[in-house]
């Protein structure tokens, strides 16, 4: 009885691990968030711009940043497999061919890094001092300018650095605005 008790409990863990890695084909839903097997699965650690939201380049011109880095993500997994491990909820560390997907789109300036634990610091700082996506020119970090649209601005004006800073600090309705850390 005891070694059917055991054998019971290891199945049990043994689910409870493989439940927390998935690993097939995706779908690119946005810059940031995958879809495997029905599962809306958050890249950890970075956070990309919105699909409404501009950059500019060092021109001037303006570009949709957001569905750029949807796009070049999307060509980057070309179908292969993806393998994703649960870090917290749906956020996840996932890999294409052993490449970490969120290092990947911080290294191309396509994503900025957001979450504590500071994994893509050098990432970032080689896109940034390579000029590499969004750091070809301007742009507003993706929180702001979510935060921005909540408050009532408009895509155009919250796509642009200072209008998010602005619309953020002075609205007196922020507090219904929570950023999705």
């Amino acid at each position: 009885m005891y070694g059917l008790i055991v054998v019971l409990t290891m199945l049990a863990l043994c689910s409870i691990v493989f439940a927390r890695e998935l690993t097939e084909p995706a779908k690119v839903i946005s810059a940031d968030t995958l879809e495997i097997h029905g599962t809306s699965v958050q890249l950890w650690g970075i956070d990309a711009p919105d699909e409404t939201q501009t950059c500019r380049y060092f021109n001037g011109n303006p570009y949709r940043c957001g569905l750029r880095a949807a796009s070049d993500l999307e060509s980057f997994i070309a179908e292969r497999e993806v393998s994703c491990l649960l870090e917290d909820g749906t956020m996840a560390t996932c890999s294409v061919d052993g490449i970490d997907l969120g290092e990947w789109l911080v290294r191309n300036g396509l994503a900025l890094e957001r979450y504590p634990r500071r994994r893509y610091d050098h990432a970032q700082g080689a896109a940034e001092r390579a000029g590499l996506g969004v750091w070809a020119g301007s742009f507003a970090v993706p929180w702001l300018y979510r935060k921005c649209i909540c408050l009532g601005g408009r895509p155009a004006s919250c796509s642009d650095d200072t209008n998010a800073h602005l619309l953020e600090r002075h609205s007196p309705h922020q507090n219904k605005c929570v950023d999705r850390e």
